[in-house]
């Protein structure tokens, strides 16, 4: 059974992968890092991704509302995020 984890057990593990259980057909970046508490309002949000902050996959990303869809991987600083479908498999 997948189960959500807090912006709180998302700091507080250093380098390991959490899933993030997605609700729908996609996120967009932006709505992702405040959501789980990586940005502490939409616009840190839009800041860090502008700054190249951001990576999805292998690939520094700048748009703010890139649709994040299962199986795509972020990751900010040491905090990395596999999008998965809401039951808890992916599409990867």
């Amino acid at each position: 059974m997948q189960t959500f984890l807090s912006a709180d057990s998302f700091r507080s593990l250093d380098l390991a992968i959490h899933d993030f259980p997605l609700q729908g057909d996609f996120i967009e970046l932006n709505v992702l890092l405040k959501l789980i508490g990586l940005a502490p309002s939409g616009g840190a949000a839009k800041a860090m991704i502008a700054e190249g902050a951001v990576r999805v996959g292998q690939t520094i990303e700048t748009r703010t509302r890139r649709k994040l869809r299962a199986g795509d991987v972020v990751q900010l600083g040491d905090d990395t995020l596999r999008i998965v479908v809401a039951n808890g498999t992916d599409t990867s």
